[in-house]
């Protein structure tokens, strides 16, 4: 198929997603998203794939959701409907890419912040370019870390810096990253993609069962609750959407001024 915001391209057994969006650093609009599930759902799937590499194009990986586009109206109140997106379009792509059968490669090149770096932390290996950073950024609008972040970050760096990221909001920036457990390792931005290309070019010429096997039993041990936990994301989440905090927090973003929170 052919995609606008997404690029998928196979070549033996390795399959290179790229996010498309280079003008917008990758954020997310519901097409993005419908067509990045899309990828992830179908071609990602064909057994010829025998390892993913995803990647971001342009000078970042993906700033999150873009809020100029908005949610659609809950149909009982017209408020967002975060809860029907985050089940529709980013849940799937999100469980789609921790439980598939074989490995997946994260290229982070810049930011990956928002749902841009719960997108990062789902893949099985991350390397990062030095000039990337991670950022949950919900916190500067109002709302909670959502994507499975509340799963990934907590399981990679533990509690004090998981606290630290989720209610801080703040760049963590690569060398950090590495330092925390956040990603697998660090290359000058020149190098990354040619070092991300050697990874997932051996892992497709590797045991593929073997690999499915242990993502498998790694799943069970980290995530056991992962539907769970990406349920509770989307009520708080929901809930938060129709908080004063986050209307005036997104329209200070959109605005690109410093919000002014209320706590209501």
């Amino acid at each position: 198929m052919s995609y606008e915001t997404v690029q998928w391209q196979q070549s033996g057994g390795i399959g290179r997603i790229t996010l498309n969006r280079p003008e917008t650093l990758n954020a997310w609009t519901l097409q993005f998203g419908e067509e990045l599930r899309a990828v992830v759902t179908g071609e990602a799937q064909d057994p010829s794939v025998r390892a993913i590499l995803l990647t971001g194009a342009g000078r970042g990986f993906s700033s999150g959701a873009d809020l100029r586009e908005g949610f659609e109206p809950d149909a009982d109140d017209g408020g967002p409907d975060i809860r029907k997106r985050l089940h529709d379009v980013y849940h799937p792509i999100i469980v789609g890419l921790r439980t598939i059968p074989k490995p997946v490669v994260v290229a982070v090149n810049g930011p990956a912040a928002g749902i841009g770096c719960s997108l990062a932390l789902c893949g099985d290996l991350v390397l990062a370019a030095e000039s990337a950073f991670f950022s949950l950024a919900f916190v500067n609008i109002g709302l909670m870390p959502d994507g499975g972040s509340t799963l990934f970050v907590p399981a990679a760096v533990g509690k004090a810096r998981a606290f630290e990221m989720a209610l801080l909001g703040e760049r963590v920036e690569a060398a950090k990253a590495l330092e925390w457990g956040l990603v697998n390792r660090v290359y000058s931005d020149e190098k990354l993609l040619d070092e991300a290309n050697a990874l997932v070019s051996a892992l497709a010429a590797g045991p593929t069962r073997s690999y499915a096997g242990t993502k498998q039993a790694l799943n069970a041990m980290l995530y056991p609750r992962m539907d769970e936990q990406l349920e509770l994301e989307a009520t708080i989440q929901h809930e938060l959407g129709r908080s004063k905090d986050f209307l005036n927090g997104a329209l200070a973003f959109v605005e690109k001024r410093k919000p002014e929170f209320s706590g209501s």
